[in-house]
């Protein structure tokens, strides 16, 4: 497959100054990295304006291309062109070269941030829209992401001539071996600023408190994470910003527990309620529902009102409430009503000593006594 024309791989003319060719290709560059753009041959097109950059950024490869072609512009080849023929530079582009580093003017996506919110038992059980504060960087108001005083010049840096980077030379057996690394006078940017921004300090970044509008969604549980995307920290070199992650701290009720999507309660009935049968009202997350207590019903007894627990997350419907009946002894009782419960106890052929059952106390010495 026959190459493309440098030029026109870049879109620019023929004339094209240096300043034009590398504007040119930042912003090719910017928009085929594999790190941001994923289309399936978004690499193959990167490469394309690499190599196509490393030929006409280089005055003397430029010059042998426009009188020979692609055929002039390998001359050299492995020993004689400096960087095995252009295949390390792209090598070090993804890689970092023999020094191991990544290319600093490499578009980079931004970090991520995490906030940490806590919500009530039922604005996670129904879901709730609200608006929260994080702090996370932003581009500075004052010199719009420059970096420079306004007013001052941002001028190409004077030491890597505005590739970032450094090179440095080593002869091989094998050839000449270029390794790259971040250029220290302008810590890898390409630019150099005479006068710093007094809002930043020249980082082109200020702290700010955004507001963010969110939607807790129904069913939410405790520990889940929910991603709001490109709400990070700023990318580098025009690379995408990272993605907010929330992460939900439910409170506990009073009255209900959770588990998944099932809700648990105890609920207390008297005695009567409990020998008789009754229909009493019980508490669910929708309002008060009506349950039948069937006569003869033990303390500890289960019950199960479907669809009466919370909603499952993103689909319908909604998972259980579990009842968990307690029969509460009265602990305050006038002659009359002891004197009912006597006759109960004689009527069921209870034997009743002095009106008490022996205390646990009493009855662990006659374990120890051996009496029972």
């Amino acid at each position: 497959m026959s190459k493309r024309d440098y030029y026109e791989v870049l879109g620019i003319e023929k004339s094209a100054s240096e300043d034009e060719i590398k504007k040119a290709y930042r912003k090719l560059a910017r928009k085929y990295h594999p790190d941001v753009n994923k289309e399936p041959d978004a690499e193959q097109k990167f490469k394309e304006v690499k190599e196509a950059y490393d030929v006409l950024s280089d005055p003397q490869k430029r010059e042998s291309y426009d009188h020979f072609g692609h055929a002039g512009a390998q001359q050299g080849g492995f020993g004689g062109g400096g960087d095995f023929g252009g295949f390390g530079d792209i090598f070090d582009m993804f890689f970092g070269g023999g020094g191991g580093r990544r290319n600093p003017n490499a578009p980079r996506q931004g970090d991520d941030l995490q906030y940490t919110m806590q919500i009530e038992f039922k604005e996670a059980v129904f879901g709730k829209e609200m608006d929260i504060e994080i702090p996370k960087e932003a581009t500075c108001s004052k010199c719009d992401g420059s970096g420079a005083e306004p007013g001052s010049k941002v001028e190409t840096c004077h030491t890597c001539n505005g590739a970032g980077q450094q090179e440095v030379v080593q002869n091989t057996p094998f050839g000449r071996v270029v390794n790259r690394r971040v250029c220290p006078t302008c810590k890898g940017s390409g630019q150099f600023v005479s006068v710093k921004c007094s809002k930043c300090h020249g980082s082109g970044k200020e702290k700010v408190r955004r507001k963010i509008h969110i939607k807790v969604p129904a069913g939410v549980d405790d520990g889940a994470r929910m991603r709001i995307t490109g709400e990070g920290e700023l990318g580098a070199n025009g690379g995408p910003p990272g993605d907010l992650y929330i992460v939900f701290r439910v409170k506990a009720h009073e009255f209900f527990e959770r588990d998944g999507n099932d809700v648990f309660c105890k609920v207390p009935i008297t005695f009567a309620q409990a020998a008789l049968g009754d229909e009493i009202e019980v508490p669910t997350l929708d309002g008060k529902v009506k349950l039948k207590v069937p006569a003869g019903t033990q303390t500890g007894t289960k019950f199960r009102l479907r669809g009466h627990g919370v909603p499952y997350l993103n689909r319908s419907g909604k998972g259980d409430q579990h009842v968990k009946v307690v029969v509460v002894t009265p602990t305050k009782l006038d002659d009359r009503q002891k004197e009912l419960l006597r006759e109960f106890a004689e009527i069921s052929g209870q034997e009743m000593h002095g009106g008490h059952e022996p205390s646990f106390f009493d009855k662990m010495k006659k374990v120890l006594r051996g009496e029972i």
